[in-house]
């Protein structure tokens, strides 16, 4: 299976997913669910993500996640919606799983190279 088959199987997972949230009593954002390399080259320099970022490919999309009107901001307020992305596919990740820093509202579907 080629990338954009994935990316078409990532894009329909994505949408179900925020169709979960909706139903489970979040509100939901979007954050960024493509980002050029320049700017995964910058944020790899400052720290703040990975230059071999998933987001890329089109492969990841970080959601911002509100209860009653909150804006959720710890990664354990998003594991249901990490468990339900989960569930959807094989080959999703969920960034609160990620070992070194944990990032809740990142959500991706692995390329098959080792990469979350």
């Amino acid at each position: 299976m080629g990338l954009r088959e994935r990316q078409s199987i990532f894009a329909r997972n994505a949408a179900r997913l925020i169709e979960w949230c909706f139903r489970n009593g979040y509100e939901v954002t979007l954050g960024e669910a493509w980002r050029p390399q320049f700017a995964a080259d910058e944020y790899a320099k400052q720290g703040k993500g990975s230059k071999n970022s998933l987001h890329t490919e089109r492969m990841a999309i970080d959601l911002n996640l509100f209860k009653d009107g909150k804006y959720l901001t710890n990664s354990s307020d998003y594991s249901r919606a990490g468990d339900a992305w989960k569930a959807l596919h094989d080959m999703n990740r969920w960034g609160g799983d990620f070992k070194k820093l944990k990032d809740g509202n990142h959500f991706s579907m692995s390329v098959g190279d080792g990469r979350a």
